[in-house]
């Protein structure tokens, strides 16, 4: 069996390219343009971010540029609740593979910002 390559910056690319898609989705309302705003912009930030990450100044830069990454991440995950919630898409469980992501882009981060905190304290 063959092990898959785990490519990061694919991954980020899909998730932008699912949040494009589905802002698409959400309705031409007052509501939904603002959430779709809101939401195209923090959740296909984290691929340029991750960029910014890969190309750090320093170790410290990286955690920063890493924890951008973590923060628009987390602010997706709370646009696509209230997409769910309200809902502006329907069904709602549209959102869930979405959401699913987000969650779990959330974690390999906070485990990667914690993973270079040690490092960078190693090297001081």
């Amino acid at each position: 069996m063959a092990e898959r390559k785990y490519d990061l910056e694919n991954r980020l690319l899909d998730f932008a390219a699912t949040i494009t898609r589905l802002t698409e989705k959400l309705p031409r309302t007052r509501s939904g343009n603002h959430v779709a705003i809101q939401l195209l912009r923090s959740g296909t930030s984290p691929l340029s971010n991750h960029g910014e990450a890969q190309s750090a100044e320093s170790p410290s830069d990286f955690v920063h540029k890493l924890r951008i990454c973590l923060k628009e991440l987390r602010e997706t995950k709370r646009w696509l609740s209230l997409i769910r919630q309200v809902p502006l898409i329907r069904p709602p469980a549209q959102v869930d593979p979405a959401l699913n992501e987000t969650e779990e882009l959330i974690r390999i981060f906070v485990a990667s910002i914690r993973t270079a905190e040690k490092h960078r304290s190693a090297q001081s």
